[in-house]
């Protein structure tokens, strides 16, 4: 296919092939294909915005975990000392209690001594039967300032009616504490009233403190 090109003016008539026109054609699409290309790659810039940026929160301030306890008070306390006795402890005493009965004629020996606190049974003067056998009881305390030792025993003072016997002491007594003393006695076999003492004297036979006595009225 040709194409006749005229121009007014006295030019030259230009001849154009189908070629050629083919050729302009795909050029003109190539170049707005490409251009379009180009428009659709570029994306448009976001338009700036005025929002303020978010705010930073802070963590609260810690607080700190090594706060000084309190120092601890001391309240003195004040004990009064009162010289009243609390009757309320005292234990009565109901009756009258026992006393040594101290014999002026009689005196200690070295650390030794004796006191009499009561007759234990056969006080002065109670009747028995001729020919009985009793035993002769006293309670006495140790006022002497070292322990009867067990092997102390009875030593005569005067004994001229009764037939009679005793043991050894058979125990330690310190001082301040009590004790029995005993003798066994064969009473006369006639009537009247019979006598008799003894003392108690050391392992060396040395005889110390009061004198143990006995008073008995015999009958038929």
């Amino acid at each position: 296919m040709t194409i006749l090109l005229s121009a007014c003016g006295g030019a030259p008539e230009q001849t154009i092939t189908e070629e050629e026109i083919m050729m302009t054609y795909s050029v003109g699409t190539m170049v707005s294909s490409f251009f379009e290309t180009q428009t659709a790659m570029v994306s448009p810039t976001p338009a700036v915005s005025d929002t303020p940026l978010p705010t930073n929160t802070f963590l609260p301030t810690p607080t700190l975990m090594n706060t000084p306890l309190p120092l601890a008070t001391w309240t003195p306390v004040v004990i009064y000392y009162s010289s009243t006795p609390n009757i309320a402890l005292i234990p009565s005493v109901t009756g009258t209690p026992p006393t040594a009965t101290p014999n002026t004629g009689a005196s200690g020996v070295g650390c030794n001594n004796l006191a009499v606190v009561r007759d234990v049974n056969y006080p002065s003067g109670t009747t028995v039967k001729a020919g009985e056998v009793i035993t002769k009881t006293w309670k006495v305390q140790n006022t002497g300032s070292c322990d009867w030792a067990y092997n102390y025993a009875l030593a005569t003072v005067s004994d001229e009616h009764f037939f009679s016997s005793w043991g050894k002491l058979g125990k330690n007594v310190p001082p301040g504490n009590w004790a029995e003393l005993s003798v066994v006695l064969e009473v006369p076999n006639h009537d009247g009233t019979f006598n008799a003492s003894w003392r108690l004297a050391d392992a060396g036979g040395a005889a110390f403190g009061a004198t143990l006595s006995v008073s008995i009225v015999v009958v038929e």
